[in-house]
């Protein structure tokens, strides 16, 4: 399972200071969504702790949703030291979700 589950703006604020993080935007009811959690596990399975993940759904933090024009789940994002440094809309399979966390 990813590292965490955002639940209020100061947790999100205080991840992505992380010098690099990867942010799971989703909500409970979206399918996409649901089919990328296990995605999300194996990397961490795979890689462990090299690029920490969390988790914030939109319907409980939506204020951040809206801060970083997420319109659309799944959206992945990576941040880095509190910037933003990629994005991804939709749902990543294994092997291209380890190369746009690489990439970024």
């Amino acid at each position: 399972m990813p590292d965490k589950e955002i639940k209020t703006v100061a947790e999100f604020e205080a991840f992505i200071k992380q010098k690099k993080v990867l942010v799971d935007f989703f909500a409970t009811w979206c399918g996409p969504c649901r089919m990328q959690t296990p995605v999300l596990e194996a990397y961490v399975a795979e890689h462990g702790e090299t690029t920490p993940i969390a988790r914030l759904d939109v319907d409980i933090v939506g204020e951040i949703a809206s801060r970083y024009g997420v319109y659309s789940i799944p959206t992945l994002i990576v941040f880095g030291e509190g910037k933003e440094k990629g994005r991804n809309v939709g749902y990543l399979p294994l092997g291209p979700l380890t190369r746009f966390i690489d990439r970024n």
